[in-house]
């Protein structure tokens, strides 16, 4: 079991004047811009030092993914997520995804009222890896948007997954302490990620990094999605995310057909 370590920070304002957790470098809510349809886009930006990484937003069998508390925001409406593409690691027999050196998030956030500004304060929980694992924390706040779109934060947009027009057949059946899923691809990705949009019964769930095997042109990936309550549960196809990543692309899947 990796060492944990909780850590806590303070304000960005003051990450030079405090000693930052290890791994870290810096931390910040980018200015970002107004969109023509009125959203405030910014990002969450983490500098890491060489050879530490952070994770994607469903890291597989080990990791923690970032995690936003937007309480003390103010005229916040919906606020999404764009995931760049992470990259694979391997270490001590886990597999995980995520990023390394630098995770530049983009946040797009609707105001609840459009004629008023968005003043945007987020407290980040996130996990960092090298030989050892520390858990870490930030309380952000965002400057005043600049004039224009960033190119930083553009082109961490555009790593994002594309969107696949239709859905790969599935098997879900339950297991001991859960569910299990296995989607057929016709692909050749090497990695897959599995994840669930919400979570059932307002209990989060566990998913477990894919076992993939293939057979000619099928490529065959197996998740069990494990409850906090340690029984099988309902489990929509509907609800199913499925992203395969491969160095310079992924895809993204919404929903499987059973079958």
């Amino acid at each position: 079991m990796k060492a944990l370590a909780l850590l806590l920070l303070m304000p960005c304002s003051a990450l030079a004047q405090d000693v930052p957790p290890p791994g870290l470098a810096s931390a910040e809510l980018m200015a970002g811009w107004v969109t023509p349809q009125g959203h405030r886009m910014t990002a969450l930006r983490l500098r890491l030092e060489p050879g530490w990484k952070t994770y994607w937003r469903s890291p597989g069998d080990a990791g923690v993914p970032p995690r936003f508390d937007w309480g003390q925001s103010q005229n916040l409406g919906r606020v999404d997520l764009h995931w760049p593409r992470p990259k694979a690691f391997e270490s001590g027999g886990e597999r995980t995804l995520g990023y390394h050196d630098e995770l530049v998030l983009p946040i797009e956030v609707a105001p609840q009222d459009p004629a008023r500004p968005v003043d945007l304060h987020a407290r980040v929980d996130f996990g960092l890896c090298d030989d050892i694992c520390v858990p870490a924390e930030v309380a952000l706040r965002a400057p005043p948007p600049g004039p224009g779109p960033d190119p930083v934060i553009q082109a961490a947009l555009e790593r994002m997954p594309d969107q696949a027009p239709d859905q790969p057949p599935c098997r879900i059946e339950p297991i001991a302490d859960g569910m299990r899923v296995t989607a057929r691809f016709d692909a050749t990705a090497p990695e897959v990620a599995m994840e669930l949009e919400g979570e059932p019964g307002g209990a989060p769930v566990w998913v477990s990094q894919p076992e993939l095997s293939r057979q000619g042109d099928i490529l065959t990936a197996e998740a069990d999605f494990v409850a906090e309550t340690g029984k099988p549960f309902a489990l929509d196809p509907a609800d199913l995310r499925l992203t395969l990543i491969a160095p310079d692309t992924a895809v993204e899947y919404r929903g499987c057909t059973p079958g």
